[in-house]
């Protein structure tokens, strides 16, 4: 089974299409979260992956702007929030295979940013599953970590991935061969 994985969108509705047509075919979609950018709401990117029958989390951003300091934000007539009712996190089998889906850390509390570099990266091997898939940090990573196999897809919206070039990114995993493929663009 083929999987499709974006992830940091950030309002960025030309990256998600172009990440789409690159994605193919591909049997499942997963959004790591992010969707959207700070207070920047995107009915269209948030309709788009619900169309599109995405399996989607929330991230930082999501969570920001449906708790207190979003109240603001929320209020445009034009903004359909309840386009954002999702889980902070999936847990998903496919083929046997199981996928943990979150946005930044598997563990309490969330919100850390865990580069390629970082030694907290060894925690991720923890999980109880076969693939974890994270983004928050727009760096691209695959990795295995004992049984587990960590995989960030980059950024299909903002990139700031210097060993990229800072292009865009998406990933497709292949569940039965465990490979991942990680496709660059711009």
């Amino acid at each position: 089974m083929k999987i499709g994985i974006v992830s940091d969108v950030h309002c960025n509705e030309p990256g998600l299409r172009q990440a789409f047509e690159i994605l193919g075919g591909v049997d499942e979609l997963i959004c790591l979260g992010d969707s959207i950018y700070e207070y920047r709401f995107s009915n269209e990117v948030v309709r788009l992956l619900r169309h599109r029958g995405v399996h989607t989390i929330l991230g930082n951003h999501e969570e920001g702007f449906m708790g207190p300091q979003g109240s603001r934000a929320r209020r445009a007539e034009w903004i359909d929030p309840s386009l954002l009712e999702r889980p902070g996190r999936l847990e998903l089998t496919f083929g046997g295979k199981k996928l943990l889906v979150v946005h930044s850390t598997p563990w309490e509390p969330r919100g850390t940013y865990v580069y390629p570099h970082s030694s907290l990266l060894a925690r991720f091997g923890e999980a109880d599953a076969d693939f974890v898939l994270y983004g928050h940090t727009h760096h691209q990573l695959t990795r295995r970590i004992g049984k587990v196999l960590v995989i960030n897809p980059g950024s299909a919206g903002e990139a700031r991935d210097g060993s990229n070039g800072r292009q865009l990114s998406c990933a497709v995993l292949d569940t039965v061969t465990e490979e991942v493929t990680i496709t660059d663009f711009s």
